[in-house]
Parts: C-alpha cells; structure tokens; sequence
C-alpha cells in the first residue's frame, strides 16, 4: 500500500488574487486602495487618544454621516476578556454576513474535528497486477487534490507493475448534499469562487481562461489553463479587440442552465492578458478524465471509465492507495486567508459527512457547546456565498471570544488575515499603526460589507469586534473605508 502526503504550494484562488481576478462579488474583498482615505485621516494623528465613554460618539460621527442614511449598521465591540460591552448597534439583529460565515464554520470545524484532521481518499483496486479488474478512488472531498497530486499517484501504480485497467472508477457520493445550492445566485456558478463543492474536487474545481488581444477589429483569442476543462464550456466569443487606450469593457455571462458562456465588450490592442477563474462545469468527469489521462501517460492502459455515486464493500478489494490531505489547521488558513468558498463548503459538508447528520446540525451543536447562542445566526451554506445566511454580530463576537479560551485559539486565530500582511487584509491598513495588531475576516457582497477579528491595543485591552454594513447604496470602497475608519478609532482607544 502506498500512503503518500503531498503539500500544495498555492491555491488557486491565491493564484488568481495575486493576478488580480478578483471580479465577483465577494471576490472584491481583495482590491483595496493601499492607503484609504481613513487610513489618511487617523494615521495623522497617531497621539490622539479616545476614552471608553467617548466611543460611541466618536463611532455614530461616521456611521451617522449623510451617505449612510439609506444603509444598515450592525456593531459590536467588546473586551476580548471579561464581558464588557464598549460599543453596541443593533448587535442582535440579523445580517448577510457574506464571508464572516467562513469564522463560524472554520471555528465549528476546529473544535469538531481537531487541527489534526486530514482527509484521506483511498484507491481500491480488484485484480491482479499487471491487469487490474477495476480501479476505483473514492471522493471523500479534499479541496487540496491537483493535478500533480494524480499524476504523483498515476507515477507510483506504474512502479507498482500495474500496465491496464478494465474499468476505472471514480466515486463521488460522500456528500450528499447538493454541490451547487439553489440559494447561490446562478451567476455566480459561471466562476471559482461559485463552482461546485462535490466530493471529487480537483484543481479546485476551476479553470482559468485568459483573453489576449490581437489586431484592431479581430476576435479577442482564447487561452485555456486545462484544455480538458475547456472542452466542457461552449463559448459565445463576441468579444472585439479596440484602439490602444479603449478603456476595458469585457464581461462574461453565464446562461441560465446551459453550460454556454458568453463573451462580450472590447479589450485594448496594447492591453495585458486578462484572466478570468471560471468554474469546472461538470466536476465528476473532468476529475476522471484527467485521472484516465495521467494513467495513460505512464503506460496504464484504461479500458473503460466510469463515475458513480453509489458506495461499493472494501472487503472484497485490495488498497492501492491513499492520498493524505494536510491537517486541518492548513486547511483553514486556506479558507479565512484568501476567503476560499469552495475550502469553507467542502470542510462544512465534510462535518456532516464524518457525523452522519445534516452538517449545518454539526455546526450549530458544536457552537453551542462551544458557548455560542443557538439563535443569533442562520446558516445556509459555510462560506458566506449565499443571501440566505443570516448572522448578527453578538454570534460573531461570540465565537471569536469563546473560542480564544479553548486549546485551539492560536491555531484559529492564525488562520485569520493580518493587515497589511496577508490574505484579504493585505493591502488594507497600509502604512497606518494597525499593521500586525489587526487580525480579521472580511466579507463582501453587493450592498454588503464586514470585517469582524481582533485587534491588540497597546496600553490598552486586547478587543473583539464584528461591524457589519447591509442594503448600501455605496461604493465597496466607500464601505470599507467607513469600516476601516471605525476600527482606527479603536486603536486609539486608552483608559481615562
């Protein structure tokens, strides 16, 4: 038997954060100005410093401000020990929450399952070497498989002596829920951070397409990163090549139902690539025909292929292998750092899946042991993408301040996003004193915004904060900026 663990280097989406293809709703969190207009304000006057009473004042002057009239607050800001309450907005009403779902979900898993945790994906064959019967892996939901992880494998059947295979077999029926939620808005399961969560996922289930321009007048041309992946798409390519200095104005779109995606508007002839993430539109079979196709690369002869949803007994049949993820605690610094929704659903469905229950049951009874009450928030899905989600900041300031006493905050709150450092935060708080002492999560959605974590105050108490912005009418950097404001003001906080 081979029992192999490979790391994965980088994820797909922090590629595609890193080339700036954050074009989503919720994706939106990782364009942000390297200096904000807050930023600006407050870091002027560095000496400045409020007192506890008053906060409130100080925080109702910004959220209070004539372009907000039309928006929803909901805040709460406490000490990280003890129960005091410096500031509180409507801190027990119900809110889309967009990502700060992924702080409840990464928490309940945590305590759950333990940072130890790994997901194992056996293979099983029937038969005998060199000509195989069957090969069957067994989806169990590792959001970390790639290609080379197969193609790793594929290397250690060959050395094994294996040459054919009658029938290869992929299994993905571990989850039982559906891999696409009817509550997603279906424009956003066109792209990564909305592609199916099955219990094969490969590559993230995510393809990029890059669009280079050509000659004025002529098509934009096409340049798939997998062109197994691409075979599934139809594309509609109605996309021009423009004048040097046209200002960009490509979009693509889905069509409701069909794997069709349209591509309109013009790209500069001097214009860079533009990448797009673009979600794997049938999961199950691209993961087994790149499985087939890097089998057939090393010799392996595969007869025939085959995906199935129905579990088969392993006593019958021989382990070939197992593909070893890395522990959870590296699972959810991939999920809260660059805010992975496929890495927060597959870990949500995997609670459910080790437990035998519904997983959003998993969740809720895991946080209420944990101390958080039951009835301030509702939950559709575990990374935020649904409108659905409803969270108020009491059941976010809950889980981060109860979860810091337990065993596991140092690995939690490592997988937060520091500012100015990493993750969703790393070009917020630029070059102000909050660099390193903020750590949080961000969400984003249309008219939504959120940031909720902790921040250490020198010469004052450690705080835990949730600030949340619903129904807005602004700009998501007039958003953040308003956030970003807020918390400034608290690091200003001192004892008087």
């Amino acid at each position: 038997m081979i029992n192999f663990y490979l790391r994965l280097g980088k994820s797909f989406t922090l590629l595609l954060l890193l080339l700036g293809v954050w074009r989503n709703n919720l994706a939106i969190a990782a364009l942000t100005p390297r200096v904000s207009v807050a930023e600006a304000t407050i870091a002027t006057d560095l000496e400045a410093k409020v007192c506890p009473r008053d906060l409130a004042r100080e925080i109702e002057a910004i959220t209070n401000r004539p372009e907000w009239q039309r928006s929803r607050w909901g805040i709460l800001v406490q000490s990280q020990v003890g129960s005091r309450v410096l500031y509180a907005l409507n801190a027990q009403n119900y809110f889309i929450p967009a990502s700060n779902v992924k702080l409840l979900t990464t928490a309940a898993a945590l305590r759950y399952l333990g940072a130890d945790f790994r997901i194992r994906t056996p293979v099983y064959a029937t038969g005998t070497i060199p000509h195989l019967t069957s090969l069957r892996l067994v989806g169990k939901g590792d959001p970390t498989l790639t290609t080379s992880i197969l193609q790793e494998l594929a290397k250690q059947l060959k050395n094994q002596g294996v040459r054919q295979i009658e029938q290869l077999i992929v299994e993905d029926g571990y989850f039982t829920s559906p891999a696409i939620l009817p509550s997603w808005e279906w424009e956003d399961v066109n792209f990564y951070y909305g592609t199916a969560v099955n219990s094969l996922i490969l590559n993230e289930n995510a393809v990029t397409l890059t669009l280079l321009p050509q000659e004025q007048g002529q098509p934009v041309q096409l340049d798939w990163s997998d062109e197994l992946a691409a075979t599934q798409w139809l594309i509609e390519n109605q996309a021009l090549t423009a004048t040097p200095g046209t200002p960009y104005g490509v979009e693509i779109n889905g069509v409701l139902g069909k794997p069709v995606l349209e591509i309109k508007g013009e790209l500069a002839a001097d214009a860079e690539p533009d990448p797009w993430g673009l979600a794997i539109a049938d999961p199950a079979n691209y993961f087994l025909e790149t499985w087939r196709t890097l089998l057939e690369a090393e010799g392996i002869m595969v007869k025939r292929g085959l995906v199935t949803t129905t579990p088969e007994p392993t006593n019958s049949v021989t382990q070939m292998a197992v593909i070893t993820s890395p522990p959870l605690a590296e699972l959810l610094q991939k999920t809260n750092q660059p805010s992975n929704n496929l890495y927060a659903d597959a870990i949500l469905k995997t609670l459910g899946a080790t437990s035998g229950v519904s997983s959003l049951i998993v969740l809720k009874q895991t946080l209420t042991r944990l101390g958080v009450n039951p009835e301030s928030y509702l939950l559709i899905d575990g990374s935020g993408l649904s409108r659905h989600n409803l969270v108020s900041p009491e059941a976010v300031v809950q889980t981060l301040k109860l979860i810091s006493k337990t065993k596991d905050a140092e690995i939690y709150r490592k997988s937060l996003p520091v500012a100015g450092v990493s993750g969703t935060l790393k070009r917020r708080f630029l070059n102000t004193v909050l660099a390193g002492d903020l750590q949080a999560k961000t969400g984003t959605m249309t008219g939504v915004s959120t940031l909720s974590g902790y921040l250490d105050i020198p010469d004052y108490r450690p705080l835990v904060f949730s600030i949340m912005i619903n129904q807005s009418d602004r700009s998501v950097t007039a958003q953040r900026q308003a956030i970003d404001e807020i918390v400034l003001l608290l690091r200003k906080l001192r004892s008087c």
